[in-house]
């Protein structure tokens, strides 16, 4: 049986990506880590940015260590970086996964005790090592610091994670003063401690290395990086159809917006599945050639309708952007800047 080769049409979803802002955050926050260098997190597909996108610009600017979370997050990551610069977070969960960062090169964090045994009894090599100093979540209980299997690793980075960078709280000073007293304890070649709204708290959190993330991508976790970071990625939709709807009509699912007159509005090829999700209903803006579109009614899976009688220059087949610079967005719907990012589909070209 012959198969035939089609070429697949290109999506009416695209997210916009600016790498020249990307650039800037990252030697935005290099700057302000001091004499610490900043790498990237990395994770989660690039916060939702599109990790070959990413990798690529990040590395060009001069980023030398990357972050991934799964071990399936690798693989894409190697096409652009040297295996030493990526650690993987989660670390070796089993012996397969001791197994491929031996064979490839990369680096595991190491969690607990348990994972640095795994990661000794598989012939070891260089480590990365999370402690946990506040959060409770993912790392080694300070109360192990001394155990014995630990002289064997070789540390590279010894890292420790910022529970609330993003706000003036008391644990931030607890916490740099626990990750000092790990980095007096533990032999290592390099200490991390700030994520992105941790670069903003000043020399005493950064050590040698600093690992923003959500900064990168534009998002703003402190003011005091108001001015300093640039939106990275806008998404885009393609008009499908354009209608007008009586005075009196309903638009959407539950009739939640009722035409005031007369209007002309269009459907675009996007919805939450899509990542724009209901809390947008209502509430979101489009924007193209310097016209806004609010959004009609309640969001569907895979459309949205928005009001183009502003815009009678607009017909089917063009273009539209959402308004998406992530803290007005993440104050408009509720949404954390991470969510708003990580949330954007599949369907997205990319």
């Amino acid at each position: 049986m012959v198969t035939m080769r089609l070429d697949v049409p290109p999506p009416a979803l695209r997210l916009g990506f600016d790498p020249d802002a990307l650039r800037s955050n990252w030697q935005a926050l290099d700057k302000l880590s001091g004499r610490a260098r900043a790498g990237a997190a990395v994770k989660a597909d690039g916060y939702g940015v599109g990790v070959r996108q990413v990798v690529p610009v990040l590395h060009a600017a001069g980023c030398r260590d990357f972050f991934v979370a799964h071990w399936s997050e690798v693989v894409d990551v190697l096409d652009f970086a040297a295996p030493g610069s990526i650690s993987v977070l989660h670390g070796p969960l089993g012996d397969a996964d001791a197994a491929f960062a031996r064979a490839c090169g990369v680096k595991p964090v190491i969690n607990s005790l348990e994972q640095a045994r795994r990661w000794l009894a598989a012939g070891g090599g260089r480590c990365d090592l999370m402690v946990d100093t506040a959060m409770n979540r993912l790392g080694l209980p300070m109360a192990q610091i001394g155990e014995e299997c630990l002289k064997a690793l070789e540390i590279d980075v010894l890292l420790s994670h910022l529970v609330s960078a993003e706000e003036d709280s008391a644990l931030n000073a607890v916490q740099c003063a626990r990750w000092q007293e790990v980095c007096a304890a533990l032999p290592h070649a390099r200490s991390s401690l700030a994520n992105s709204a941790g670069i903003a708290l000043g020399s005493a959190f950064h050590g040698d290395l600093t690992r923003p993330g959500i900064a990168l991508y534009g998002g703003v976790p402190r003011p005091e990086m108001a001015g300093l970071i640039r939106p990275v990625v806008h998404p885009q939709a393609a008009i499908m159809q354009v209608r007008t709807v009586a005075a009196g009509e309903t638009v959407g699912y539950n009739a939640t917006f009722t035409a005031p007159a007369a209007m002309r509005v269009g459907t675009i090829a996007l919805g939450y599945a899509d990542g724009y999700l209901r809390c947008w209903s209502g509430k979101g803006r489009f924007h193209a050639g310097g016209v806004e579109l609010p959004v009609l009614g309640r969001i569907s899976m895979d459309m949205t309708v928005i009001d183009l009688s502003r815009a009678p220059h607009l017909n089917e087949g063009d273009w539209v952007t959402a308004n998406y610079t992530l803290p007005e967005a993440s104050a408009v719907t509720g949404l954390s800047q991470y969510e708003l990012l990580t949330v954007l589909g599949r369907r997205f070209g990319r």
